[in-house]
């Protein structure tokens, strides 16, 4: 073990000449931190005494890590901090998606100001979600570059900026180009919010953070039309667009003023660039050693490998094209809620928006369901082995029900539909479809990280893309679905649309039974699933070889030690035929691997 060989009373002397002279921006007392208002910190002199592997020049730099009980280390963060950041970014997320259904319910407004063709119209709610397929392509990468809080704030002022200039739009044509915009850059919030639970949950821990965070993107476009039809009906469309603009601009500046940075790997970056400048010697973060971490090498994993996972793995293809039919139908309502509440039964669109409450009731049972029962039969799953984690196919028992729960719902909707049922008989119908939905999508994103570990970050980006652009698609098709006109019976129309959507659910019913009995031999044959479970196992063998050796003994353990750990899965994965894997580790573990990397004090 190295010690430091800064001199930490020098350093500090160092640090605070520097402050006090205006020579550098290096506090003397604490680490920078991002925001107005810090609930948490290290003081600096104690991150400067302490004792770190290395010489501290540009061959052999000291590799920091996080010191014991580190206040900075988001995985050690207060509970109540932890609520507080989970809620941020899940009403972050539901603002975004209600964002994108809001504008439903004011399409009779749009069409009395602007015109255009029903087609033209149903665009402005299509273009909105192909605009979250710009997020893992573009802000996943850039917030492992810039931290997750940086991103966050420029992403979503600029989405607040296209909402509000919304109302301007001289025609339809800019309406539907802002809507892109703003859009492309609210795509930010749902895909690195995801991220920012995982760096402050532990896997044991997440299960109910994570479930909130998976119903947001549903519950906002549920509540949009509700929203959007009141709205729009009593002072137009423009307020539509207006209060998604007022509303996605407070969580902004509440984001500036007490979003905190949870990204390790970055805080660590951060960090050794301090003590450089401090001490004068080279610093790097453990998580960071012998890896390029460039933003050009993050593109381009960001860019390339979805697209080779959707090629080469049907695990991926399966379910990502399963979640995006659900996401696609749960869009299609908003063309078969309107024809079949407002058309048929003569609703007013805020009236008619109501019809949703239905599938918002039935994503709320589905969060209770997690409570009481999901999340701790996951417990005791993982305690049963003895704290260790319990193979992927424990995470598809939601998606089990889930699956049969849409199944159920869409097809007691398709044979209620129609002015000659009473009314509630479809609202209660489309409940079973909202918790189905919900306990779908949960299940089956946790078993694609279980199972792809280090190429999580793809897999999800890959899932993501899918359910973007189905979900952009389907809206333009339903109209055509669910039209009516040629067919000999009212209801004709919407029962043959929703008949549509009963039926692509029930073909891909089987996929999570399927995968429970039979996941672990079809991963073993899938080229990165395999690779994945192969990095895995051989960390873990060689962490228990230690703990039998008794090299683990001394608190959380040392930088020395965790940037061994580091090393050896950096050589895995090079000796792997992917080549650039631990960048996508690093989005997988978070704070997590972080939290492994603790430095020894003096």
């Amino acid at each position: 073990m190295a010690s430091s060989k800064g001199r930490p009373e020098t350093a500090v002397s160092k640090a605070t000449s520097s402050s006090e002279t205006g020579g550098g921006a290096v506090p003397p007392d604490r680490t920078p931190r991002s925001t107005p208002w810090a609930p948490h910190h290290t003081p600096f002199s104690r991150i400067l005494s302490a004792h770190y592997p290395g010489d501290g020049t540009p061959s052999s730099p000291y590799l920091i890590g996080w010191l014991d009980n580190d206040a900075e280390n988001p995985q050690t963060l207060a509970k109540s901090r932890k609520v507080f950041l989970t809620g941020f970014v899940s009403i972050a997320t539901l603002a975004v998606a209600l964002a994108s259904s809001a504008y439903s319910g004011a399409i009779d407004s749009i069409r009395a100001d602007l015109g255009g063709s029903q087609e033209v119209l149903v665009l402005g709610v299509s273009i909105f979600v192909l605009g979250f397929a710009v997020g893992p392509l573009l802000f996943a990468p850039l917030s492992e570059f810039c931290g997750r809080r940086t991103v966050f704030i420029g992403t979503y002022s600029a989405m607040t900026l296209w909402q509000a200039v919304s109302p301007a739009a001289p025609n339809l044509g800019g309406l539907i180009a802002f809507r892109f915009l703003a859009g492309a850059f609210g795509s930010s919030a749902l895909t690195n919010s995801g991220g920012t639970i995982a760096d402050v949950w532990d896997a044991n821990t997440r299960g109910l953070a994570m479930a909130l965070f998976a119903a947001a993107p549903f519950l906002g476009p549920t509540l949009g039309p509700i929203t959007g039809g009141f709205l729009g009906e009593s002072a137009g469309w423009q307020w539509v667009e207006g209060f998604l603009a007022i509303f996605s601009g407070v969580i902004a500046i509440a984001g500036m003023l007490f979003l905190s940075e949870t990204y390790a790997p970055y805080l660590l970056r951060e960090r050794a660039k301090l003590l450089q400048a401090a001490t004068g010697k080279h610093y790097i973060s453990a998580l960071d050693e012998g890896k390029d971490i460039s933003l050009k090498t993050q593109f381009k994993v960001a860019l390339a490998r979805p697209w080779q996972l959707l090629a080469r793995e049907p695990i991926v293809v399966v379910l990502s094209l399963y979640i995006a039919v659900i996401y696609a139908t749960l869009y299609s309502f908003f063309s078969a809620f309107p024809l079949e509440f407002q058309v048929l039964r003569g609703w007013s669109p805020g009236i008619g928006g109501l019809a949703f409450l239905g599938i918002l009731v039935g994503m709320l049972l589905s969060l209770v369901y997690v409570v009481a029962y999901e999340n701790p039969r996951y417990v005791r799953k993982s305690d049963a082995l003895g704290g260790s984690t319990p193979p992927p196919e424990e995470r598809l028992p939601a998606a089990m029900v889930g699956s049969v729960l849409v199944v159920v719902g869409l097809a007691v909707f398709t044979g209620t539909n129609g002015p000659d049922v009473f009314w509630l008989a479809p609202i209660i119908a489309s409940a079973p479809f909202g918790a189905g939905m919900v306990l779908l999508f949960l299940g089956i994103q946790n078993y694609l990280v279980d199972s792809y570990l280090v190429y999580s970050a793809s897999v999800l980006a890959a899932n993501s893309l899918i359910r973007s652009v189905l979900g952009a698609v389907f809206p333009l098709i339903t109209d055509y679905m669910y039209n009516p006109v040629n067919c000999p019976l009212a209801t004709c129309g919407i029962k043959v649309g929703a008949g549509i959507s009963l039926a692509l659910a029930f073909v891909c019913l089987p996929a999570p039974f399927v995968l429970y009995r039979k996941g672990a031999g079809i991963r073993r044959k899938c080229k990165y699933a395999a690779e994945a479970a192969r990095i895995f196992d051989q960390m873990n063998k060689k962490e228990s070889q230690r703990e039998t050796e008794g090299e683990g003994h001394g608190g959380e353990g040392d930088v020395e030690k965790s940037g061994e750990r580091v090393r050896e899965a950096e050589r895995e994965e090079q000796a792997s035929p992917t080549e650039t894997a631990h960048e996508e580790e690093r989005e997988h573990s978070g704070s997590g691997s972080g939290k492994k990397l603790n430095a020894r004090e003096s």
